[in-house]
């Protein structure tokens, strides 16, 4: 696996050429739009499988993995562009294995609303060990209740891809809002944290989820302890049938103030729980200033702290799949950055003639751009920074180096063909 990053004269042509693959597997495998197009600073990812097979009539894509003593989530997962179905064709070239991935194995956790594109889900299913459901909510009665649009479905289509669906819980109203003092009043009241353990456990086995993540943020410091005992008496109501994780704001010491963090003991909601999952984005937000959204040496501190207080094989860490362009001058309290997928970022790159570059410090791509008004005394400018395969594989390469479990991923509503060739190029996926 190579990241080849366009320059200037570059065409999918020369590229192909200079690494002796076809045109169509670059164009397949990056499922680029206007292939006729690139982007400087643009990265593709250059796959090298060692072996291929052309489909023929008659075939069906079980025989072929029979044939091959493989089976079709390793089809699916080598050939993104089947999203995740057996339809196939005669004269259809598929990627039949690669080298084995160099750095062992992963567990992926993706995030969805109920509202996700289906194709995309079906073709991001395979590389996943657990698809986290977006999300329950709590009424102040203590009962639960489901995303808008349901959550049968996509609890369906994980099974059939042999993935984990999770319930994930958060301190959601019926308003819509996410409450500081839901969060507050459930962990701090023994009878109301207990009639929501058990409408979780209820409907957890009745719907068939494989467990649980719960997601309480901007809890209160004085409630750290409380918080810990609750996710520890779901885990021991759901017992060892079910998983349960918990999402950590991303800290850098036990003592790190305000309201984010206060409420996040990593040591207690470590043992409490499961797995973890490290929220290491949104450095850069809508809100703020521009920057990367997830900086790696910012990245890295959050990690030095979070394996002294967690089991590093417990340990998820928080990968973004977004971007944000901001307008310039940023005004704080004023600028509003617009988030955008990674695909479109580069769309937006090669649509404004905008030069990519990548800043080796934050480990990410970003680029500026001018709108393009009636006079040139009204243009503004922008700064997009977002994630490409490169930046992917500066997080994906940490999993390996501080010995975690796995990735999860905020979320998974746009597709990211680089990342997913880069979790199947340097990991083997668990599934459970």
């Amino acid at each position: 696996m190579i990241i080849h990053t366009v320059v200037s004269g570059d065409s999918i042509f020369s590229i192909a050429g200079q690494y002796g693959v076809p045109v169509s597997r670059i164009i397949t495998d990056n499922m680029l739009t206007t292939p006729g197009r690139l982007t400087v600073g643009q990265d593709l990812v250059i796959l090298f499988p060692t072996e291929t097979y052309t489909v023929r009539g008659g075939d069906t894509l079980q025989g072929i993995a029979a044939a091959y003593n493989t089976d079709l989530l390793t089809l699916y997962r080598n050939n993104p562009q089947l999203d995740g179905t057996s339809q196939i064709f005669p004269g259809q070239v598929l990627n039949i294995s690669y080298e084995a991935p160099p750095l062992g194995e992963i567990s992926t956790n993706g995030y969805a609303y109920p509202f996700i594109d289906r194709t995309v889900l079906r073709r991001t299913l395979p590389y996943l060990t657990y698809l986290s459901v977006f999300s329950y909510g709590i009424r102040p009665d203590g009962t639960v209740f489901p995303p808008t649009g349901g959550d049968e479905e996509l609890i369906s289509l994980a099974r059939e891809y042999g993935t984990v669906p999770l319930l994930v819980l958060t301190s959601l109203t019926e308003n819509g809002t996410f409450s500081s003092g839901l969060a507050r009043d459930v962990v701090a009241s023994p009878d109301l944290s207990e009639r929501v353990i058990e409408d979780i456990a209820r409907t957890v086995a009745e719907k068939g989820y494989g467990g649980v993540d719960v997601d309480f943020e901007y809890v209160p410091g004085e409630n750290a302890g409380d918080y810990a005992d609750f996710v520890r008496r779901i885990n021991d109501r759901l017992g060892d049938e079910y998983e349960v994780f918990v999402s950590l704001a991303p800290k850098y010491r036990a003592d790190q103030g305000g309201l984010l963090y206060g409420g996040h003991d990593y040591g207690g909601l470590g043992a409490a729980a499961d797995q973890t999952l490290l929220m290491t984005y949104e450095w850069g937000y809508t809100y703020g200033p521009p920057l990367a959204v997830s900086p790696v040496p910012e990245v890295r501190r959050v990690l030095d702290y979070a394996v002294t207080e967690i089991p590093r094989q417990t340990i998820f860490l928080g990968v973004p799949n977004y971007g944000y362009d901001w307008a310039l001058p940023y005004v704080r309290g004023e600028t509003k950055a617009e988030s955008l997928g990674n695909t479109a970022a580069v769309e937006r790159a090669l649509e404004k003639n905008a030069e990519i570059r990548y800043d080796a410090d934050a480990e990410a791509p970003f680029y500026t751009y001018f709108d393009r008004p009636e006079t040139f005394r009204d243009a503004v400018e922008h700064i997009v920074w977002f994630e490409d395969a490169k930046s992917a594989d500066a997080m994906l390469r940490l999993v390996g180096e501080y010995g975690i479990d796995g990735i999860g991923v905020w979320n998974i509503m746009r597709y990211f063909p680089s990342l997913w060739l880069l979790v199947n190029s340097l990991y083997r996926i668990r599934k459970r």
